[in-house]
């Protein structure tokens, strides 16, 4: 009960208030028919299935991306996938497997692993999305919490260790490109570079360590939760609202406005849930949960079932939507409209 409390408190607050945020600005900016689609990720996202529905829909990097301001709600629907399953089944290594927890994850891990290496190559899509060609990857770190790997004693190596760690997860930012396949083998170079990092910190104080210490380093790590929750809505709705490419000037004030709404979700929505005796006490906490995820599933399907509620525009603007979301260009490219009530119906 205190691990699902803990992350309760540490998922929830920011993602609801995001989830509530995006619904409004979807409302105004999208087309019926893109905020058809929208619900559908609000009741997927309430239900953390959204990686479910965006593999059945597409894959991550199509042009059509730039529609779905909850795209990046993938990862946590993985996560909290993960996080359901394994609590249960490290229970039943404990009370009828002898406690042998890392001789059951480590197999789990590398069938994980292989049908990952596999799946990257003939199904591409559904290994990117579904947790269980994901699970290792989050099973690395429990290995970790585990003391699956010795110890090394030796400061040299471990600062070693910690560098080639780094150096992993800066190839994974700097090389990997939208055509890079992945995950994969490919994604060894962030996951296993993360852990080479964690691991060399358990031994030492590494010099790699100090630098991610630098209390602006761990700023960005304290609102690095909110921060991954702002950043992708307000590049959809930027580009639905501009039509056009942004440009880098405009491109700079969203990553500023991503950061600056990071901190204000950080200071006045995490803090204050996570605190073990915060604003709301563990059973209040589920039962406002529940309640929020109920509300936000039933938002989702009226907004599915009502077509993509059309009548928030006049019928001048539904008649312009219908024929924007008819359309169709010869080489299969779709087109990003806003049609936001005066005075900027004139971008319809």
């Amino acid at each position: 009960m205190r691990f699902y409390e803990r992350r309760a408190r540490r998922i929830l607050p920011a993602l609801f208030a995001v989830v509530l945020l995006a619904s409004i600005a979807a409302s105004w900016l999208l087309t019926p028919q893109q905020y058809k689609m929208f619900a559908k990720s609000v009741f997927a996202t309430a239900l953390f299935a959204s990686n479910i529905l965006f593999w059945i829909e597409s894959s991550y990097f199509d042009l059509a991306a730039t529609t779905k301001p909850l795209l990046h709600t993938w990862s946590l629907a993985v996560e909290e996938q993960f996080y359901i399953v394994l609590p249960m089944f490290l229970v039943i290594i404990h009370h009828w497997l002898k406690g042998r927890y890392i001789a059951w994850l480590v197999p789990i891990a590398v069938l994980s692993f292989a049908a990952s290496v596999w799946g990257v190559a003939h199904e591409p899509s559904a290994t990117f999305y579904l947790a269980p060609t994901r699970a290792w990857e989050l099973a690395l770190g429990s290995l970790l919490a585990l003391d699956a790997f010795p110890q090394l004693q030796q400061r040299l190596w471990l600062e070693l260790a910690g560098l080639l760690g780094l150096v992993l997860v800066a190839w994974g930012v700097f090389a990997f490109t939208y055509t890079t396949p992945f995950p994969g083998t490919n994604a060894l170079f962030p996951a296993v570079g993360a852990a080479l990092v964690i691991y060399s910190g358990r031994g030492c104080e590494t010099t790699i360590g100090k630098v991610l210490g630098l209390r602006p380093l761990v700023f960005i790590g304290l609102i690095s939760y909110s921060l991954y929750l702002w950043h992708w809505p307000l590049l959809v709705f930027a580009q639905v609202w501009y039509v056009d490419e942004l440009t880098a000037a405009e491109k700079g004030i969203i990553v500023i406005l991503s950061f600056i709404l990071a901190v204000l979700s950080w200071r006045f929505v995490e803090l204050p849930f996570r605190r073990p005796a915060g604003v709301v006490r563990r059973m209040p906490l589920f039962g406002g949960a529940a309640a929020a995820i109920t509300c936000f599933a039933l938002f989702g399907l009226f907004g599915y079932l009502s077509q993509g509620w059309p009548s928030r525009f006049p019928s001048r603007v539904r008649t312009i939507a219908a024929a924007i979301d008819d359309w169709e260009f010869p080489n299969g490219l779709s087109i990003v409209v806003s049609v936001a009530p005066a005075p900027f119906t004139r971008r319809a």
